[in-house]
């Protein structure tokens, strides 16, 4: 099933429907596809673990996220300055 950003607000209830008949549902914006929902139980689709996505690890070599909870105190800290105030 395809649905607009549009349809996806208005009709949502057949596209819950299609999930339920476990169809993919391709969500279109200005004519182009920009994501999938997939069924929950989609025998198709495969899991991934978080550690074997492309994405993962890769800051591992920045040298001020060496230590991650250093680096968001610091991040927050500016935060906490500024509401001071």
């Amino acid at each position: 099933m395809k649905v607009t950003i549009v349809d996806l607000r208005t009709r949502t209830a057949e596209v819950i429907k299609a999930l339920d008949r476990n169809e993919r549902v391709t969500i279109l914006y200005r004519g182009k596809p920009k994501g999938i929902i997939y069924p929950a139980k989609d025998p198709e689709r495969k899991r991934m673990r978080a550690s074997e996505h492309p994405a993962f690890g890769m800051w591992k070599d920045r040298e001020d996220m060496k230590d991650p909870a250093a680096w968001v105190r610091k991040l927050r800290s500016a935060r906490r300055q500024r509401h001071a105030l």
